[in-house]
């Protein structure tokens, strides 16, 4: 289902892939949307290791049943978002308009700035860490991360990292199983 919303609201623009937009309510505004310069791939499945389930959406929308699961338990309460989460199959589901702040960076550091939600954008693959990312995964990836730079020419390359990057020792995704190699390769082409 592709919602009616108002073009002005998200950043995402017709693409060769399908953009479903989602309810969600887990955001707020930015300090400056004139600062954002860091792109964020994380990696989500719900229960671990199991995709194409409807939990990971349900948790980003606030409706995951925490019975679902006996790993849900966890997940009472929590309010977390992302800007896009990109489907194994490349279909891209996203939940808070670029120009807000989603909720997907938590306590993190980048080059010594702290607090890096406000100031980054939030891109989640379904997978684990060690789970290989399909190759319509990496296409839509590169497509998004493209688009996001033509919008905050402050994200360069060296602008786009891993939650393990600004979150060490606390985080660990996208994980092994991300080839950085190929998506920067693929984004210079």
């Amino acid at each position: 289902m592709v919602l009616a919303v108002k073009r002005s609201e998200f950043c995402l623009p017709d693409t060769s892939f399908e953009v479903t937009q989602r309810p969600c309510t887990f955001y707020d505004e930015r300090p400056s949307e004139q600062d954002v310069s860091l792109l964020v791939i994380h990696n989500i499945s719900l229960p671990a290791g199991e995709f194409n389930t409807e939990h990971v959406d349900a948790l980003f929308t606030g409706n995951i049943d925490c019975s679902a699961h006996p790993s849900f338990v966890d997940l009472q309460g929590l309010k977390v978002s992302a800007h896009c989460f990109i489907k194994r199959d490349g279909q891209v589901l996203q939940y808070v308009p670029f120009n807000k702040r989603a909720w997907h960076a938590g306590l993190s550091e980048f080059k010594g700035r702290a607090r890096c939600n406000d100031f980054s954008i939030g891109i989640e693959l379904e997978g684990t860490d060690t789970t290989p990312y399909t190759d319509a995964q990496y296409t839509t990836l590169v497509a998004c991360a493209r688009y996001i730079m033509q919008l905050y020419p402050d994200i360069t390359p060296t602008h786009i990292v891993g939650h393990c990057d600004i979150a060490p020792g606390r985080k660990t995704d996208p994980g092994e199983a991300f080839d950085w190699q190929k998506f920067f390769k693929l984004l210079s082409e």
